[in-house]
């Protein structure tokens, strides 16, 4: 497969390491802007009437009341059976202001552990970021790397955690090299750096690739400074050094699929690639990418076993980030997803189709058989994520989206859809979505389920996500009317509660309509026009 060589230039950020050069955008996007959206936290908040999805994996309940004083969960008090009286003399006591959830469906909000705040590349203001989260029930996000800068980042964690800014709970991981000119070239160098990092305030740090002593140095230290990790294991490490010794020297998370099958490979050691691949040319990268599980040991057999025992010792989490891989599967269905005219930035539109210079931007003439390779691909990667699943693992939900695209929000629902595909139970995959992303991140005691003492931080919907996933979705799900013979949208986040402020998802999703409005107007374009009639 003949491609045309590119230089990747287009990632956030520098890591200072040998490989792909990953440089940092010059700015940084306009800051949030102060919170408009949103009333509360309330002295007393009381949710009447809700089925409770308590996040833990217990079946549904309901109905009952939620009493939330200031940011935290005070009383959850059930009232009666479904569908019979409700008893009047078990309920709390009023509040200073009440939500009628009868008929809705409450969930914690949820954990995105694989995030990106957009940033000048894709033109996408962090309003529009944040909103599209919020609006879809997202409360909490690790914003793995940092691209927009360090300080950047870590004011608008500051300002979100003070609830001056609309957005969920930033967690923040900057990339290995972060804010450092000269290369990390020594175990030395790394510990210094992640010290500093440490210091500055990161709550963890993301690895790509580095000379193996350099990154067991810097994991380890990591470890020692109470930091939690991710990698993508970039696959000019791999020949190096696979999941297993990540893992093995203090790895916290996996992200994607690079460095699984590695470490599965039992008739070789590295990948086999043709004579003409170049790393460094994208579609040449994701098109063979794609054909990585297949030279991995099959399900079940003792290689794949040992790998997956040695994991769960390890209580290693794993972020598949199964959807921002999706359009290679079917790229038809990436660039016409029914949102994308509604609330994609034209920028942003522009920034996924194919490029020289911008990340994940690699379509040039994607193939059938590039699609069926990954469809291949997908069916193993699921089964190895099932299989940690079912061994008591832990994996987390993360979206990556920003690119290949994948639209913020939208892309998180996605994901959850992508495990139920990959074989989770719908309680599994909140579960995942919620508490096991708060594990994950060592908040567990604070966030990631509904229990009285947690965090007010709360998703309404008023249908069953455990029905239909598709409900989550800022678009809602298509649902045939029998009686008119018509279709019509079915359910959307109600409100997303964080902190014990109550935001309106459609009033956020409307800010962001007319961001795009705005945007397409700038740009001479209709503010109703078809995206893929600009290209």
């Amino acid at each position: 497969m003949s491609r045309p060589v590119v230089l990747v230039l287009s990632l956030l950020f520098t890591l200072g390491l040998g490989g792909t050069a990953l440089v940092q955008s010059d700015s940084t996007p306009e800051a949030a802007p102060d919170r408009e959206r949103g009333a509360g936290p309330y002295d007393r908040l009381v949710i009447r009437g809700a089925t409770l999805i308590d996040g833990t994996g217990a079946p549904p309940r309901g109905p009952v009341d939620i009493v939330v004083q200031g940011d935290s969960i005070a009383q959850i008090v059930a009232v009666g059976a479904p569908d019979g009286p409700i008893n009047e003399e078990a309920r709390p006591e009023a509040g200073n202001r009440e939500l009628d959830a009868s008929g809705m469906h409450v969930l914690p909000g949820f954990v995105d552990l694989h995030a990106h705040l957009g940033g000048t590349a894709q033109s996408t203001p962090a309003e529009y970021v944040l909103k599209l989260w919020m609006a879809h029930g997202v409360t909490t996000a690790r914003e793995v790397a940092a691209g927009n800068g360090l300080g950047w980042t870590l004011r608008h964690r500051k300002r979100s955690a003070a609830n001056e800014i609309t957005a969920p709970r930033l967690v923040v991981h900057p990339a290995l090299g972060t804010d450092r000119e000269a290369p990390i070239t020594t175990p030395q160098q790394a510990r210094a750096w992640v010290q500093r990092m440490a210091e500055a305030g990161a709550d963890g740090l993301k690895f790509f690739e580095a000379p193996p002593d350099v990154l067991k140095a810097a994991l380890q230290e990591a470890d020692a400074q109470g930091l939690r990790t991710a990698m993508h294991h970039a696959q000019p490490g791999t020949p190096q050094y696979d999941v297993l010794d990540t893992a093995t020297w203090g790895l916290t998370t996996g992200e994607h699929f690079y460095g699984y099958p590695e470490a599965l490979y039992t008739d070789r050691s590295i990948q086999d690639y043709p004579p003409e691949y170049n790393y460094q040319d994208e579609e040449d990268r994701f098109a063979y990418a794609g054909r990585m599980w297949q030279q991995a040991a099959a399900p079940g057999s003792r290689r794949w076993t040992q790998v997956l025992d040695s994991l769960r010792a390890l209580d290693f989490t794993m972020v598949p980030t199964f959807g921002i891989y999706e359009a290679n599967r079917d790229l038809m269905r990436g660039r016409r997803a029914e949102w994308h005219d509604t609330y994609t930035l034209p920028s942003l539109w522009d920034f996924f189709h194919p490029s020289f210079e911008n990340h994940g931007s690699y379509h040039y003439f994607w193939s059938t058989a590039d699609e069926a390779a990954w469809d291949t691909h997908f069916d193993r990667w699921m089964q190895f994520v099932q299989a940690h699943k079912n061994r008591g693992g832990r994996v987390g939900v993360g979206s990556d989206s920003g690119y290949i695209f994948k639209l913020y929000g939208f892309g998180y629902v996605r994901e959850l859809e992508l495990l139920q595909e990959a074989g989770f139970e719908p309680l599994e995959v909140i579960r995942s979505a919620t508490l096991e992303g708060a594990q994950a991140l060592g908040q567990a005691d604070e966030i990631g389920s509904v229990e009285v003492g947690k965090q007010a931080d709360l998703v309404l919907v008023d249908e069953n996500p455990l029905a239909n996933l598709k409900v989550l979705y800022g678009t809602g799900a298509l649902r045939f009317n029998k009686e008119t013979r018509s279709l019509e949208r079915a359910g959307g986040v109600d409100y997303t509660i964080k902190d014990g402020i109550v935001f309106e998802a459609e009033r956020l999703l409307q800010d962001v309509e007319q961001m795009v409005r705005t945007a397409k107007e700038a740009a001479g374009m209709a503010p109703d026009a078809n995206l893929e009639l600009t290209q």
